[in-house]
């Protein structure tokens, strides 16, 4: 009770402090700074705020969830995470910000000068911003459930009322230095507690390695109570008490194999217990800490993570926004590898939560609720004062993640949602945006369960990837993109990466499940082949001043073929060499 105490104190500090932010930097932003960065922010603030913002719950909870439950293929989420901005950089930044472009949907209208196109891009984003708010809502209700004994549904309306708060209330100059504080708050989360349950661990006389070919075992007696129907897979025989709601109470003798357990189950394991997995997991740490066990499936779902996560984060809305920050592309460019930095910085310590985890937090593994490791793992190994304030610290961060990426994603999507683009010429009222941007996404939230955060948010990885990315790469290095290829490849590849997920639900293992759930893989060059080919078809509807803005996207900054900073007063202007 009184680690629950420390982690909730946490949590009501970073939301003050959050808020307080907010409304101190916004007393000092005028009018026209709403939704518009309209001075330039310094480029190690603004990688700060685009890190800040980024680093959702996949990233601080989710991350350290799946090492623990998957070993060493895991670490493919954080690599992929990371490297996307090196894709950012080298192919996007750049000439977006030479574009002029602010949003999505404003780069395909001055590239291929097409409103329905325009219309159809602002209905992408909307998806693809909703698809990435329901595993931080799915996140935000686990962690407080696992702190403070919340009901997931509770947690859900909470986080979600706050980040409405903020976004409301708030402005992007005011948000920037938000995010930026919360980066340092996150590293700052994650990084203490690691350092110091690392030295607690080597000081320790633990009774089992991490190279133990054998199951984690439970280190004293214990109970678990499983809240959804699993089916657990027993590596080694194994003694346990059943108590009421599981269908059979009293002693029961586990052999190896698959064995379902009921939603309402309480499970009671005796010390020195092997710790049987929700089905999936690795079984045993020999399996956890070697690649690619489950052979060519494995590894196509390796390869399809790769190139979602690497090509999706140039397609996510609430990132591209961030760079127009930046008063010109080199500057941009510059940003997008300070962020490289941080992010690699940062991607450190949650695969030593998910390493410690396996030893301590076993009983996670029976649940198949990994993702809640971070959060309770500081109390676990440590049970006294100590314990308390590291894991009082991690609460606090794990918030941070959510408040950031959500308050991000809400305030683009609100953008976008009252802009004409989506009423047919009609505008809705910026608050009233808000709403309907939180409003579907906890919809969705409640509606589903909360396992594997990181997998969810692939999702919408999938979803830029298949979607945006090949407008993106082939609208700035190929003059023969039409709006009808962009149109067609928009449209294959995001509606395949649906069907796959609609279709994971009712799959039934094997490697068309695992596809299924990560299908991009194949929806990513499919959309590329389709928007290619029929920009071939279609040719003859290249837009007859691509050649003069090919030359604003390419040209470098100090030519001044664009002007480097458009204010709200006079809009945006012509560059010295337009006409």
């Amino acid at each position: 009770m009184l680690s629950n105490l420390w982690s909730l104190g946490g949590v009501l500090l970073i939301v003050v402090a959050t808020l307080g932010i907010g409304l101190w930097s916004s007393r000092s932003a005028g009018t026209t700074d709403f939704s518009a960065a309209r001075k330039p922010v310094r480029e190690e603030r603004n990688a700060a705020a685009i890190s800040g913002e980024y680093l959702s719950a996949a990233s601080f909870l989710g991350v350290a969830g799946l090492v623990m439950k998957d070993g060493v293929d895991a670490l493919w989420y954080p690599i992929g995470f990371a490297a996307g901005y090196l894709a950012l950089m080298l192919f996007v930044v750049a000439p977006m910000r030479r574009s002029g472009a602010y949003t999505m949907p404003d780069f395909v209208e001055a590239r291929l000068n097409s409103l329905s196109l325009r219309s159809m891009t602002t209905v992408v984003v909307v998806v693809i911003g909703w698809l990435y708010l329901v595993p931080q809502l799915q996140a935000a209700g686990m962690a407080l459930s696992a702190i403070v004994g919340f009901q997931y549904q509770a947690g859900i309306l909470v986080v979600a009322l706050i980040v409405h708060i903020s976004v409301v209330g708030g402005v992007l100059r005011a948000v920037t230095l938000v995010q930026a504080f919360q980066y340092w708050v996150k590293l700052f989360a994650i990084t203490l507690p690691a350092f110091a349950l690392l030295m607690v661990f080597l000081v320790s006389e633990q009774r089992q390695a991490l190279d133990d070919p054998h199951a984690p075992f439970f280190q004293e007696d214990t109970a678990v109570r499983v809240e959804t129907d699993v089916t657990l897979e027993v590596g080694e025989p194994v003694w346990m008490t059943s108590a009421e709601g599981s269908g059979a109470p009293g002693a029961v003798y586990l052999q190896p194999g698959q064995h379902p357990v009921r939603a309402g189950s309480e499970l009671r394991f005796p010390a020195g217990a092997a710790v049987p997995v929700v089905t999936g997991s690795a079984a045993d740490n020999e399996s956890w800490l070697r690649p690619q066990q489950d052979g060519l499936p494995g590894v196509l779902e390796t390869y399809s993570v790769l190139i979602a996560t690497f090509l999706g984060t140039m397609g996510l809305p609430h990132v591209l926004a961030r760079f127009y920050a930046n008063p010109s592309g080199t500057g941009a460019r510059r940003t997008a590898l300070y962020v490289l930095g941080l992010l690699g910085a940062f991607y450190l310590f949650p695969t030593i939560f998910g390493l410690l985890s396996r030893l301590y937090v076993p009983q996670l593994l029976v649940t198949g609720r990994t993702d809640a490791a971070v959060l309770l793992l500081p109390h676990a190994m440590l049970g006294n004062w100590v314990g308390g304030v590291l894991a009082a610290i991690t609460a606090a961060g794990a918030f941070a993640a959510f408040l950031s990426t959500s308050s991000g994603l809400v305030m683009s999507l609100a953008g976008v949602l009252s802009s004409r683009d989506v009423l047919w010429g009609r505008t809705m009222r910026f608050g009233s945006a808000a709403v309907l941007s939180c409003a579907v996404p906890v919809v969705l939230a409640l509606a589903v369960d909360d396992h594997d955060i990181a997998r969810s948010v692939g999702l919408a990885f999938a979803m830029a990837a298949s979607t945006f990315c090949p407008v993106l790469v082939l609208g700035i290095w190929w003059r023969g993109l039409t709006a009808a290829g962009a149109a067609w490849g928009m449209l294959t590849g995001g509606s395949l990466v649906l069907i796959s997920a609609l279709s994971s639900y009712f799959a039934d293992g094997g490697w068309w499940s695992q596809l299924a759930q990560q299908p991009a893989l194949v929806t990513v060059p499919l959309a590329f082949a389709v928007t290619y080919l029929v920009s071939l078809a279609t040719r003859s509807r290249v837009p007859s001043g691509v050649s003069r803005l090919m030359l604003r996207l390419h040209a470098p900054d100090r030519l001044g073929f664009v002007d480097s900073r458009p204010t709200a007063e006079s809009g945006p202007r012509q560059g010295r060499h337009e006409r």
